[in-house]
């Protein structure tokens, strides 16, 4: 058994290549292998999102605090709340984030295939955010 304590991680800032506002990324875990899951809690402030991006094995995220949105590409913006669960298949293009007037927090769990977790792709526009 491992126990990763509360605090002994230190949070990290969303880069600006990969997301649009302010984003506060906490690593949670990251199993050994033969797994291979990781996971992080990811805190959006009013506004901030991700860039658009996929994930070869996919991408599940747990909505904990506060309000926002998703998108995958060619959908409609569908909104997140707390105790949402969303899904998101391998390869599809699709982005995240905070509500334009609250913040978001949600627990991501995905899983690398050949090292990589994500492709990163174009920044969502701001006439995309708005819908």
């Amino acid at each position: 058994m491992e126990i990763k304590r509360n605090g002994t991680q230190p949070s990290g800032k969303g880069p600006a290549d990969w997301f649009t506002g302010t984003v506060r990324i906490d690593p949670l875990f990251q199993s050994p292998a033969p797994a291979r899951a990781i996971g992080a809690s990811v805190t959006f402030e009013p506004g901030a999102r991700t860039a658009w991006h996929t994930h070869p094995l996919g991408q599940t995220l747990v909505v904990t605090a506060g309000c926002g949105q998703a998108q995958r590409w060619g959908g409609p913006i569908e909104p997140l709340r707390p105790g949402d669960v969303v899904w998101f298949p391998p390869g599809e293009k699709h982005w995240h984030g905070a509500a334009p007037t609250t913040a978001l927090t949600h627990i991501t769990i995905q899983e690398p295939l050949d090292g990589k977790v994500v492709d990163w792709l174009e920044h969502v526009s701001e006439e995309q955010y708005r819908g």
